[in-house]
């Protein structure tokens, strides 16, 4: 745990008790504020009963003797609509933050030395976060891994000399973290994704911009091109830190780019191979070689060298529920991609296998699956689960051949005997659902263990390594 010595004497509220407001609890605790703390949800008060923070319904407490108002990423802060507890601080004069403020703050007054990579995107921001970690670990550094990702950035180590953080953002943490000003930060992709919180692409455009805001000379920004409102983000760029592009669609003339399964670094059109990717599982498929790209610009940036990278690159396990080869039953892989919730990130599935067996459905996000039927030849059928399953086979209807099956265990059966009945190799049976996960699972985690367990419970199914 990190204490938050920074807010010692002061009082703050915290609303929402999940991982990250509990932490941010007791950080607050450790370092000497006094705390206030709230959740409507009656269990998540309950996590507060060891603790020696207040707990009180936040609707009868004046806000006008708060120094801050620490509220969970999940808390609705402009869309729809601003949250009661926003509207109550707003109203009161007092600053609305988050964890991750709490963070970096605590980062800045200290003495540490200790340095941050933020990553943020819509899409590969977790996989790139691991890998960063990966890297930097392989090469000798101290390094923790934590923010959306899993690990509450305050349940982190404390800072000490040589510590580099390595800290994946939301759109959500971005928007409570005003202060923030890593050493190097990076800007993966941006596509229509929590509209509903941001109220358009343009807003929530800028809020992912805001990640290279406080950096300075000596930071570093590494920003993807693939996508216009990067290319955007990229050529507004104004802070003093140094700015590196990178791609996984088109050579720059300086930057790291990916094509056909290599990473590629460029100086003033000079061309040089960084690293070859072609025999790393964990880093197939061209959105992985934007991540690469992204993981290389920073990992230079730290002070590692080209040979620790790309020794990195090659023992890199990969994330769980994202491209996770799961197993392989008659030459085909089966292939674990719960993480894909919209239609960008299957697109990335889809993208990396020739032949696929698909199995996609869920809670449909805007949009659906129209912009992905530039993918539709390499489908060789498509098994539909979940309450998008109807909608979905409206879109694939006269184009690929689909079966409504229902349920994630159906389509794992379904799919066993189509493949055993056709010949076309190397393929692979891709669960990449293009859908949140809310209709039949609490979260994409669960809905991957299903699948990865479906497929471990096929007979003569061959299981993957660690799994």
């Amino acid at each position: 745990m990190i204490p938050v010595t920074c807010f010692s004497g002061k009082r703050l509220a915290v609303f929402g008790l999940g991982k990250s407001g509990l932490s941010a609890v007791d950080a607050l605790l450790a370092g000497g504020a006094s705390v206030i703390a709230w959740d409507d949800n009656e269990n998540a008060r309950a996590a507060l009963a060891d603790r020696k923070a207040e707990i009180e319904d936040l609707r009868s407490v004046d806000f006008a003797g708060l120094d801050a108002l620490v509220l969970a990423p999940g808390v609705p802060l402009t869309h729809p609509a601003p949250h009661w507890t926003v509207l109550k601080a707003q109203e009161a004069g007092v600053e609305i933050i988050g964890d991750t403020e709490l963070f970096v703050r605590e980062l800045a007054s200290g003495q540490s030395g200790a340095r941050l990579v933020a990553i943020t995107g819509t899409n590969g921001k977790s996989t790139t976060t691991a890998l960063i970690g990966h890297v930097l670990k392989c090469g000798g550094r101290t390094v923790n891994i934590g923010g959306n990702i899993g690990t509450a950035v305050l349940s982190l180590d404390p800072p000490q000399a040589g510590m580099i953080y390595v800290v994946e953002f939301s759109s959500y943490q971005i928007d409570l973290t005003p202060s923030l000003s890593p050493d190097v930060a990076i800007l993966l992709n941006i596509t229509p994704d929590h509209l509903d919180r941001h109220g358009d692409l343009d807003h929530y455009a800028s809020v992912k911009a805001r990640i290279f805001a406080g950096q300075s000379k000596g930071d570093t920004a590494v920003i993807a091109v693939d996508d216009a409102p990067c290319r955007a983000v990229a050529a507004a760029h104004d802070t003093a830190a140094r700015k590196i592009e990178i791609s996984s669609a088109h050579k720059l003339e300086d930057g790291f780019y990916a094509a056909q399964g290599c990473l590629y670094q460029t100086a003033a059109g000079a061309v040089s191979l960084f690293a070859d990717l072609t025999d790393i599982v964990s880093l197939r498929g061209s959105h992985n070689g934007q991540n690469a790209a992204a993981a290389a610009a920073a990992a230079l940036a730290l002070g590692l060298t080209r040979d620790e990278i790309a020794a990195g690159f090659a023992s890199f396990p990969g994330l769980s529920h994202r491209m996770e080869q799961v197993g392989e039953l008659d030459g085909v892989l089966f292939i674990n991609d719960s993480k894909a919730t919209n239609a960008d990130a299957a697109a990335r599935g889809l993208s990396s296998f020739e032949h696929i067996f698909w199995i996609a459905g869920g809670l449909a996000k805007e949009g659906g699956i129209q912009n992905l039927k530039e993918f539709f030849p390499k489908i060789v059928k498509a098994y539909l689960i979940g309450d998008a399953a109807g909608d979905f086979a409206g879109v694939l209807n006269g184009e690929v051949e689909h079966e409504i099956v229902g349920t994630l265990e159906r389509a794992v059966t379904a799919v066993a005997g189509d493949i055993a009945e056709n010949a076309v190799r190397p393929a692979a049976v891709l669960f990449s659902p293009a859908c949140a996960s809310f209709d039949q699972f609490r979260n994409f985690e669960l809905r991957g263990d299903a699948f990865r367990n479906a497929v471990h419970a096929l007979p003569r199914v061959v299981k993957s390594k660690g799994n």
